[in-house]
């Protein structure tokens, strides 16, 4: 305590600064000049880095890109292939479980091996693996590359160790589950078939045993060629020919006949007795025409023939086969035919594959089929054989995140645990009816709910404006609660409204939330610069919806012509005026309007989060609003704040007014870093405009309609997508800069000497002079190396982009005005407007490629000019009790602004105490001057009290805005505040300010704002994400880095903890999708449809194994049904055979090793590479070493102590001898 007292008086007597350059910051964990040391604040920390290891846990979602499919009958565990080298293996709820090739090769096939706990996957690059599945993280065992040939297709029978593989060329080679090696056994095409014929058969698209007897190979050809293969006398049985193309092959359970299914949307059908013609040909979706032709029909890619004991009839089910006439307007489908009824099953998306599940996994037993598992290009069904009507089963797996494209995230842990009831409860009226009533079929594994868990809430945005609430305790997801905001808006009528014009697809995406789960306030940001507020209630309600309308939108500066650019070598940068208020001069009656209408009358809304109120940003000058940047509400002062490019808005909900609206550069007030420079008065811009419309007049009329800020979703990362999200991740603070006032190209740094020289160019002009609804312009291709140095290739999320190019407000005097500067900042202007502007540029694969490395590359001096040259953006906004001033003896309620050019300020707000003043009198708020400065955009705030602890934001309890009223108890407002003075009596005044930026981290000591810790987090690269979280009873700061770093510090000295390279590419879906949240857990969208979640705790990652799910449970394998006496005599039981007779070393021989490579699995290489060299190598066969030397020394102990027995026993015996011929003579013995 007297030391900390010290520590104040020092502080006291300091020369405080107000502004803290960014130059000035030490090195990580040492003090700051003139400031405490560390070692003078008691905190005690706790966390050290061996509390710190990147794991990942599990994978949410729909797998992305599937292509195959596969069942285990006995396990009923399901696995799924994507193209991307991963495969998801599903069973009971809980039981989910995701792995990955580290080829990445696509997976084509997958096979299990019934009841054994282990899965072979062929893959794209020809390799087949063995992956064993008795472990709860899945590993590989072996792996079999094949050199020469193409694998196309896979069979491997039940209850066989050897896997048959065909190959593009049309031969098929045996490979040994066991042993992972190929046998000498080959089945080559030139023998299958025919030696008079001349063509060749194609690849190989079907591999099976026949029921009747697995000594034969059923081979099929991709022209239209069957053969039966004798294994045992190695020959063919029978061949079939047949015009059209083969996709599938499948058995009647006898054995007799078979269907196939063909490229002409044909079906037919062969027994064995005459395999000459098919028995039947039938066309399920072809007609007869009226000339007597079929009608020319889809391939059926896919058909499953499977008898049922409850009825005679078999069922035909497949995949396509519709008539070209027909599918033009229809979707996918799947058919399913039942003796004379057909059923035809439409669906949303192309089908992908499907199996038929059945009840016994003998091919030779009647199927029974139950289900029809479906697997398409976005979606997974499973269908119900059992009723008439094919119903679907309620799939209880989070299939559908990406139900609309998902383009934010967020993330609650340590939730209060009655809220995932209450949303539970509620979002069980929004399920959907209809579904089938049996259990859901894919029932295996096991899974127990883990010893440490906790209520975890993730709340995703999407892009037509719902919002979904996620249970995501105990590493499972199950939906809670489905929020339309878009049932808040008139809808919009086609071509009208300036909804239309601005975001003509989705123009209620949701952008960013901010949730306080202990008062349930929820507030959404759109993407047409639109605020709701929601309040949670039980019961419904008919309410009216307030709605507020903000105008906030700047002038700024004038096209600069080519003549005046020669004549003034030194542009001036643009100043930042306050709003224009409603209807001001110069402002059109049809401009003053928002871009979304809402609903003006009274809407009943359902028991839930109801919204309250609206506010929305104005259209100005025939200009969209820019895009809000920051959000932060806090339901004890009944304040919210949020922000962009333009500046700052503070609303009071509980009053329903606009508290405050206030551009960035108002914020400053007196204090105001910034040096001003004076500007010359302006020139006339008419010859410019004109000028640079002749100019790119000839493709401007082609891209007229075009000019439209359509929101890309975070699922589609194309060149589309050069949007406000790209460009306001340019960081202002990548390169030093001149420090003069005036610029020389010679004594600049070379690129922007370049962008110096170049900043004239006509397209310049063209994007400041552009004037329309929208903010995007599609540009030729000639055009893009042009604005290539522009955009840049490496952005940082947080500086926002403006619109240019307005007129000036009219009434405002012409004139010198002031300009702002940063420290050394370039007096840029001309190329400022492309940087502002949001250009898409024809999509192509490479230019795709190279948006989602962006992240990873360094910024040049050129692209940072331009930066620092846009407007200053609030990045970041947090609601607290705090010092607002530094003479302040008590906290007060504060508001903390974060900018773009990395400045934090401090608002301090005058708020009444008693509940009925509070809703009546003003509340006064104002800017108390900048409180420091950092490197780079200002991403988090956070408080902690001095000793180390977090300081969470005050709330007001919740309660039912619409519950019963109780006459003799009033409904008052219950506070819960945590104020530093309130949490700290033993610690005296004061508390700790945490602010973090995409380069640096620094900790202040409030109220004397003097900087106690800095730390530089990154040089090269620049943060993409920031956030205080509590890990192991204590709290750091979390960090993800463009680089694909993620890092922890220790607080408050930002000592580094960890510093792991987990991503080597980040592309833009991560990074605007990445957060993190206290128990040490994270996650990120990892692809468009799949939620990727991890941990960076210790702790967590050794108790992880626990809250896996087990995918193989032992289960007997059922036995074969005996079919009787006369069946088995008529020749109707299965034959069986010795394959290791045929197949083995010793009657097939070896394979030519060219043919293929064995590849042992992972953990044989580790273990390799761990004896490879270096330290670690040393390490591993010194163990081994001394392993081998304690291994020979216990084995000499055995036998010295094996020695020591028998020369005491030949001891005794020798002895005894002695005594038994001891008085004998020689002659008695």
């Amino acid at each position: 305590m007297k030391k900390f007292r010290k520590v104040l008086d020092g502080l006291s007597s300091s020369s405080p600064g107000g502004v803290a350059s960014p130059s000035c910051g030490s090195a990580a964990g040492t003090p700051t000049a003139h400031a405490p040391t560390p070692q003078d604040i008691h905190v005690q920390e706790t966390l050290v880095s061996e509390n710190f290891q990147i794991c990942k846990t599990v994978r949410h979602g729909f797998p992305y890109q599937p292509t195959c499919l596969a069942f285990d009958p006995v396990q009923k565990i399901l696995a799924i292939g994507s193209r991307t080298g991963g495969i998801r293996i599903l069973g009971r709820p809980g039981v989910d479980c995701y792995s990955q090739h580290e080829s990445g090769a696509a997976v084509l096939q997958l096979q299990f091996l019934i009841n054994e706990g282990a899965l072979v996957t062929a893959c794209a690059d020809d390799t087949l693996h063995l992956w064993n599945l008795r472990q709860r993280r899945p590993a590989i065992l072996h792996s079999l590359k094949f050199n020469r040939e193409r694998i196309t297709f896979c069979h491997l029978p039940f209850q066989s160790k050897w896997l048959y593989v065909g190959t593009e060329r049309g031969n098929t080679h045996i490979v040994n589950i066991e042993s992972f090696v190929l046998s000498g056994y080959v089945i080559m095409w030139n023998k299958a078939i025919e030696l008079a014929t001349k063509a060749h058969p194609g690849p190989v698209v079907h591999l099976s045993d026949s029921p009747k007897d697995e000594g034969k190979l059923l081979i099929g050809f991709e022209s239209g060629t069957v053969v039966q293969w004798d294994l045992r006398a190695k020959k063919v049985d029978f061949r079939i020919y047949y015009d059209e193309a083969i996709h599938s092959v499948s058995w009647h359970h006898e054995g007799k006949q078979f269907m196939c299914s063909h490229s002409d949307g044909s079906l037919t059908m062969w027994n064995l007795r005459n395999t000459a013609r098919p028995i039947q040909i039938t066309y399920p979706h072809g007609k007869i025409l009226k000339d007597g032709r079929k009608e020319s029909c889809k391939p059926i890619l896919k058909v499953e023939y499977k008898t049922s004991r409850n009825s005679s009839e078999p069922y035909v089910i497949f995949s396509g086969g519709l008539s070209y006439d027909k599918s033009g307007g229809r979707r996918p489908t799947l058919t399913i035919m039942h003796g004379k009824a057909i059923t035809v099953l439409e669906m949303d998306h192309p089908i992908v594959e499907f199996l038929v599940l059945c009840d016994t996994p003998y091919s030779n037993e009647v199927q029974d089929p139950y289900a029809v598992v479906v697997l398409l290009e976005k979606d997974f069904i499973v269908v119900d054989l059992t009723q008439s009507n094919f119903p679907i089963f309620e799939n209880p797996y989070p299939m559908d995140i990406h139900e609309s494209p998902v383009t934010c995230t967020a993330y609650f842990a340590e939730c209060p645990p009655d809220i995932i009831p209450i949303l539970y409860s509620i979002g069980a009226k929004q399920k959907k009816t209809g579904y089938s009533h049996k259990e859901w079929p894919v029932s295996g594994g096991t899974w127990t709910l883990g010893s440490q868990t906790y209520p975890e809430i993730i709340v995703t945005g999407h892009a037509d404006g719902t919002v979904k609430f996620w249970d995501a305790s105990a590493i499972t997801l199950q939906m809670l609660y489905k929020l339309k905001t878009s049932k808040v808006f008139e809808k919009p009528k086609a071509g009208e409204g300036r909804a239309g014009e601005l975001v003509e697809e989705d123009p209620y995406a949701v952008q960013m939330v901010s949730w306080c789960p202990h008062s349930r306030l929820f507030c959404v940001v759109g993407i047409s610069a639109h605020v709701i507020l929601y309040r949670f209630s039980k019961h419904d309600a008919n309410t009216q919806i307030v709605s507020l309308e903000v105008r906030l939108q700047f002038d700024s500066e004038d096209v600069i012509s080519p003549s005046e650019a020669e004549n003034n070598p030194c542009f001036s940068d643009p100043s930042s005026h306050s709003p224009q208020p409603p209807g001001s001069p110069g402002s059109g009656t049809q401009d003053s309007l928002p871009c979304l209408k809402v609903k003006s009358r009274p809407v009943r809304m359902p028991p839930g989060y109801q919204a309250e109120m609206v506010v929305q940003l104005q259209w100005v000058d025939g200009e969209p609003p820019q895009q809000i940047t920051s959000l932060d509400i806090n339901s004890a002062y009944g304040l919210l704040a949020f922000g962009n490019c333009n500046g700052l808005t503070v609303v009071d909900f509980l009053q329903k007014t606009i508290l405050m609206c206030m551009g960035t550069l108002d914020l400053y007030g007196a204090a105001d870093p910034y040096q001003r420079l004076t500007r010359s008065p302006r020139k006339n811009r008419q010859s410019t405009s004109d000028f640079c419309m002749r100019g790119l007049s000839h493709f401007y009329s082609d891209s007229k309609k075009r000019i439209r800020t359509s929101y890309q979703s975070l699922t589609e990362l194309s060149d589309n997508q050069v949007s406000m999200d790209m460009e306001r991740s340019k960081s202002p603070t990548s390169v030093p800069y001149p420090s003069s006032l005036h610029y020389d190209p010679r004594s600049m740094p070379e690129p922007v000497a370049s962008l110096r020289a170049s900043h004239c160019s006509p397209v310049f002009y063209l994007l400041d002079n552009v004037k329309g609804p929208g903010r995007k312009l599609s540009l030729p291709t000639d055009l893009k190396t042009d604005l290539d140095h522009v955009n840049g290739h490496c952005t940082s999320p947080t500086s926002q982009p403006c619109s240019v190019g307005k007129p000036r407000i009219t009434g405002v005097p012409e004139g010198p005005r002031l300009t702002r500067r940063g420290p050394g900042r370039p007096p840029f202007r001309k190329a400022q407007s492309a940087a502002c502007m949001e250009i898409s540029l024809p999509v192509s694969s490479h230019t795709e490629e190279s948006r989602e490395n962006s992240f990873s590359r360094s910024r040049s001096s050129s692209v940072s000019s331009i930066d620092r040259d846009t407007k200053e953006s609030v990045t970041t906004l947090q609601f607290g009790e705090s010092y607002g001033r530094k003479g302040d003896a008590l906290p007060t309620a504060c508001l903390w602004v974060g900018t773009s050019l990395g400045v934090v300020l401090l608002l301090p707000i005058s708020i009444p105490t008693e509940e009925e003043e509070r809703m009546e009198e003003p509340i006064t708020m104002g800017p108390s001057g900048t409180v420091l400065m950092l490197k780079g955009s200002v991403l988090r705030f956070a408080f902690l009290d001095c000793g180390g602890a977090l300081i969470q934001s005050p709330y007001e309890v919740w309660r039912d805005p619409n519950g019963p009223e109780d006459p003799d108890r009033p409904r008052r407002r219950k506070l819960i505040n945590f104020s530093p003075s309130s949490s700290q009596e033993a610690c005296g005044d004061g508390h700790l300010a945490v602010v973090c930026s995409e380069k640096q981290a620094k900790v202040i000591l409030m109220p004397t704002q003097a900087v106690l810790f800095t730390h530089n987090i990154t040089e090269s690269s620049f943060l993409l994400r920031a956030d205080v979280v509590s890990v192991c009873n204590s709290v750091c700061l979390a960090c993800f880095c463009a680089n694909g770093h993620i890092m922890t510090l220790s607080l408050p000295s930002l000592r580094p903890l960890m510093d792991i390279n987990y991503l080597p590419l980040t592309d833009l879906r991560i990074a605007r999708t990445f957060v993190f949240t206290n128990g040490g857990q994270a996650l990120y969208l990892s692809s468009p449809t799949e939620i990727q979640r991890l941990t960076y705790s210790q702790e967590m990652t050794d108790n992880l194994q626990d809250m896996l799910g087990e995918l193989f449970t032992p289960i007997e394998t059922p036995e074969a049904q005996n079919k009787g006496f006369l069946k088995g005599f008529f020749g109707g039981n299965a034959q069986t055979f010795d394959r290791e007779e045929l197949f083995g070393e010793a009657a097939a021989g070896k394979a030519s090793r060219s043919l293929a490579q064995h590849i042992p699995g992972p953990m044989g290489l580790e273990n390799m590479k761990a004896a490879a060299g270096g330290v670690v190598g040393d390490l591993a066969r010194a163990r081994i070493a001394l392993d081998q030397r304690g291994e020979r020394l216990g084995e000499l102990e055995e036998r010295t102590a094996l020695m020591m027995n028998s020369a005491e026993t030949f001891s005794t015996h020798a002895h005894q001898v002695m005594l038994k011929h001891k008085d004998k003579k020689w002659y008695q013995l």
